[in-house]
């Protein structure tokens, strides 16, 4: 077992039992190198020094009440627990689980309380699901992985270990909430990010990055980073905002798109198969391609912010407010050999 050093100790408190159970698991296997690294990047991940707003997070989490034993419900749209409770701990719940707002990826249920997030997360579920190898019995990374709701959704597919890693402390606060709840063995979800995990690290069957690659300057840096953490064999999911057009179509926004700040390339879908091909991926195949609806990114009760809605030129939805071709996405996997 790897020892703490006297800062190590102070790991933050929300990811003691991470430590406890990557530590123990992780000792002599193929993920040992990544190990040592923890520490420091969960101390970073969520220090109260840069992240003005984790005190509040941080109470909101210690005012989840306790509820009854439930079923839990991995493989549903509503990620979470059925059952019932009684309704002052349900106003409890509710009111805890608003300290963490905005929720943007879900949606979840617990005892009945429906988290109806700014994405339809399920949807884009739907949409891979029967299109990547199965999952059952395989180690997984998730990329840019939000709250982890795709994350429960590959645990409810049978897969044997996931690892998700996003660098927002909320996000991990909310997988926390609801880590409270379901309880489950080889899950997590890391306030890392990609470029800090070792850069060869050839170990994990499945690795998803959805949502990530536009935000990234150098795409094919991206890919190649991707491609290092899967193990031969294993398959890439990669899922990012296109535009329509031939094989050399891409769109430079210099910076903002749709109101997102950090957008440097949309390609084509055919432009990104090949990029996949440059990065050395084989069986490379274009699973889905489709404009996203109004339904299924805007704003709810869970999340107050603009969202789609005002991301689009209101005379013209075919266009963002900057004059853009509205936000289209497409799914893609590839297999390293």
């Amino acid at each position: 077992m790897i020892s703490l050093s006297p800062l190590e100790h102070k790991l933050p408190p929300e990811l003691a039992s991470d430590w406890e159970a990557l530590n123990a698991r992780w000792q002599d296997g193929p993920l040992t190198d990544w190990l040592p690294l923890l520490p420091e990047q969960f101390n970073t991940g969520l220090s109260p020094a840069r992240y003005g707003d984790l005190p509040r997070w941080r109470d909101a989490l210690g005012s989840l009440p306790l509820l009854p034993t439930a079923g839990i419900q991995l493989a549903t749209a509503r990620v979470g627990l059925s059952g019932t409770a009684p309704a002052e701990t349900m106003d409890a719940l509710h009111s805890a689980l608003m300290g963490l707002h905005p929720w943007r990826k879900g949606p979840f249920d617990l005892c009945g309380l429906h988290i109806d997030t700014e994405w339809r997360s399920d949807w884009k579920w739907d949409r891979l699901a029967n299109a990547i190898a199965p999952l059952d019995g395989r180690r997984v990374l998730d990329v840019g992985c939000g709250n982890g709701y795709h994350c429960w959704r590959m645990l409810g597919a049978r897969a044997t270990e996931v690892i998700g890693i996003d660098p927002t402390p909320l996000f991990i606060l909310q997988f926390k909430a609801l880590q409270s709840y379901l309880q489950q063995p080889g899950i997590h979800v890391l306030p890392v990010t990609l470029e800090a995990m070792p850069e060869h690290l050839p170990v994990f069957d499945t690795v998803f990055s959805m949502g990530v690659l536009y935000h990234r300057r150098d795409p094919m840096e991206h890919l190649m980073s991707l491609k290092h953490k899967l193990a031969p064999g294993g398959q890439l999911v990669l899922e990012t905002l296109v535009i329509e057009g031939d094989d050399d179509a891409l769109l430079e926004p210099n910076g903002r798109y749709a109101r997102m700040g950090n957008v440097w390339k949309l390609p084509s879908p055919v432009l990104t198969a090949r990029w996949l091909k440059h990065a050395g991926f084989s069986e490379i195949e274009i699973v889905d391609v489709g404009a996203t609806s109004l339904e299924e990114q805007r704003r709810t009760p869970w999340m107050t912010f603009h969202s789609l809605e005002e991301f689009l030129d209101p005379y013209d939805r075919t266009r963002t407010v900057e004059g853009f071709p509205a936000p289209c996405r497409a799914i893609l996997t590839a297999n390293v050999i």
